[in-house]
């Protein structure tokens, strides 16, 4: 099932699309986004090169999805990205002409390419578009993730326009980290898309809340 998004006041909210945008070396089948492509049909924007990411060509197959899946979604798309896929939402809206498709996004521990490990391996994507996303955001990030400190996903939330939310020590936010179907997290997604999305103009993120981790682990 869909999420359903908010149009306008007594207008019933038209079906959204939910796109998922892994990150390099795509989710494996423990990751959450496998999961809930598996549990709900959520469609996975399968990229030509997993292993050597091109942000460019990333990028156009983003836009070719988005464009060939259009007419059936009247209600728009619903982008929920991981790791790089974080970063290629943000390089896809600082260049398409069709970001009106979009309605939201779900930004789940962003790479930081600071780091000498990933710059090393993904010289494409640096720098990071860094622009104001033209529709709204929310950012979860881990306070332990070892590609993202907290202190960078802050940088990138403020950047982009993204409610921050702490979702505690959690490593990379992954099929490592325990989270299982992450339902906590599917949730904050049903929120988001059936009551409405929040401003993009808000003057800065805020931190939205904390995660239960707790709660997470018994999943």
């Amino acid at each position: 099932m869909s999420p359903q998004v908010s149009t306008a006041p007594g207008v019933p909210a038209a079906p959204a699309q939910v796109l998922l945008l892994p990150g390099w070396q795509n989710s494996g089948p423990g990751h959450w986004q496998s999961r809930w492509e598996s549990a709900y049909g959520y469609i996975r924007v399968e990229q030509h090169d997993w292993l050597r990411p091109l942000r460019g060509d990333w990028v156009a197959r983003l836009e070719e999805v988005l464009i060939a899946k259009a007419p059936a979604a009247p209600g728009g798309f619903v982008l929920v990205a991981h790791s790089l896929g974080c970063l290629l939402v943000a390089a896809w809206a600082s260049h398409s002409r069709h970001v009106s498709l979009v309605r939201g996004a779900l930004l789940v521990a962003p790479a930081d390419l600071q780091s000498d490990e990933l710059a090393a391996v993904l010289p494409s994507w640096s720098p990071p578009a860094l622009q104001p996303l033209p529709f709204a955001s929310q950012l979860l990030a881990s306070r332990d993730d070892p590609y993202c400190s907290m202190a960078r996903s802050r940088f990138f939330a403020d950047a982009w326009g993204s409610e921050l939310v702490d979702c505690g020590a959690r490593g990379h936010l992954n099929a490592d980290s325990g989270l299982g179907a992450w339902d906590t997290a599917h949730r904050r997604l049903g929120r988001f898309s059936v009551a409405g999305l929040p401003s993009a103009k808000a003057s800065r993120p805020r931190v939205a809340d904390v995660a239960d981790p707790d709660a997470e682990r018994k999943q």
